[in-house]
């Protein structure tokens, strides 16, 4: 299996990114994007699903966030996308509970090819450190279309919304992690009775 990674830059009036992504590598992140919280949890992503980010991300922050967390995660999307190649000889579907505290969440994942995004969560503060909790769910679903993945994700309950969010990177990371894991049995086939993803 050839080692699978992905560098993507994008430079835009609003934004300046380069971002590189390892999907066989150890957890090891180095991410600057300017919003200390959106920091925390790419690599809090990285970590549990051993994958190695380096993120270098400059944008209007004097305007607000919005762009800048938006362009990371579309960035993100099309690094996994690239890096997945043509897909072959993956699980290709998987799903991870995670508990933070009092919180738990749930994440299940399809890299057949179908982007789509479902977040079931309520966020009852607005924002978590300078991220607009409001946002969330738009990163992730910028992250689920570009990469071209089917993404769900649900908070089962929790009170501290850093609690709440927290556990859904995590139990992203996870859940990719699973989903891109090469099986064996698939041998270099496309997991799919079409025969394409």
């Amino acid at each position: 299996m050839n080692h699978r990674k992905a560098t993507i830059s994008r430079t835009t009036g609003e934004t300046s990114i380069v971002l590189s992504l390892d999907l066989d590598g150890s957890g090891q992140a180095s991410i600057s994007t300017g919003i200390g919280f959106l920091d925390h949890m790419l690599t809090l992503w990285a970590r549990h699903g051993l994958f190695d980010l380096e993120v270098q991300a400059h944008g209007d922050l004097h305007v607000d966030e919005h762009h800048t967390a938006e362009d990371v995660c579309i960035c993100l999307g099309r690094a996994l996308d690239q890096a997945l190649d043509e897909r072959r000889g993956i699980v290709r579907t998987a799903h991870s509970f995670v508990p933070m505290d009092e919180a738990l969440a749930l994440v299940a994942v399809d890299l057949g090819g179908r982007p789509y995004c479902v977040v079931q969560a309520e966020f009852v503060t607005p924002r978590l450190g300078q991220l607009g909790t409001d946002l969330i769910f738009h990163l992730l679903e910028s992250l689920a279309f570009h990469g071209r993945l089917n993404l769900h994700a649900q908070v089962l309950y929790g009170r501290n919304d850093h609690h709440k969010v927290e556990a859904i990177f995590k139990a992203l990371g996870r859940a990719l992690d699973a989903a891109t894991r090469h099986d064996p049995r698939q041998a270099d086939s496309v997991p799919s009775t079409k025969g394409v993803l």
